[in-house]
């Protein structure tokens, strides 16, 4: 396994839409275990290939809540290959998003509260499920990737540029 280099705004690859996966191979399988490893290392909960340089519908979560409150992080990681919504809830929920492309930035971002959606796992079995939560913001903020699309693009021109400017000067202060 590999950590692998995040792509970050403005890079013109985070805004390529993702060509759906033909076959579930070693190659494939070597692709999601390097995001895995190059997520957690960064870390994160979630990572589109795209942003690692990959235009293909491949995605991977870990919520890594804990069993209890003051517990350890537990790890459940999930794959999503050419990934579906099928419909949303009319019900919305606000979450301060932030992404690995846009690092060190959060900002509010409204997404419908539960999602169905339909996915490939990594061994090419197809799932259907409604899910809700922070599993259901993670997964459309995710799935936008594939679609060329970056949380900041849901806020105001306004928010975007101050956030922007807010990840420039945190660049040159770095």
């Amino acid at each position: 396994m590999a950590i692998l280099p995040i792509l970050e705004t403005p890079d013109p690859r985070l805004r390529t839409i993702s060509t759906p996966v033909e076959a579930i191979d070693d190659d494939l399988q070597r692709l999601i275990d390097d995001m895995f490893e190059t997520m957690y290392d960064a870390p994160g909960i979630g990572l589109a290939a795209i942003q690692v340089g990959v235009p293909k519908r491949v995605l991977v979560i870990d919520l890594q809540e804990p069993e209890e409150e003051e517990g350890e992080p537990v790890k459940r990681p999930m794959v999503f290959i050419n990934p579906h919504i099928l419909d949303g809830s009319e019900e919305i929920t606000v979450y301060n998003e932030g992404c690995l492309s846009v690092p060190e930035q959060f900002a509010e971002v409204e997404r419908p509260a539960s999602i169905r959606a339909s996915w490939m796992d990594r061994d090419g079995r197809i799932r259907e499920e409604r899910i809700e939560g922070l599993l259901a913001t993670c997964l459309q903020h995710e799935m936008d990737h594939l679609e060329g699309v970056l949380f900041i693009d849901h806020l105001s021109r306004l928010k975007r540029e101050m956030l922007l400017k807010k990840l420039t000067k945190a660049r040159k202060a770095a």
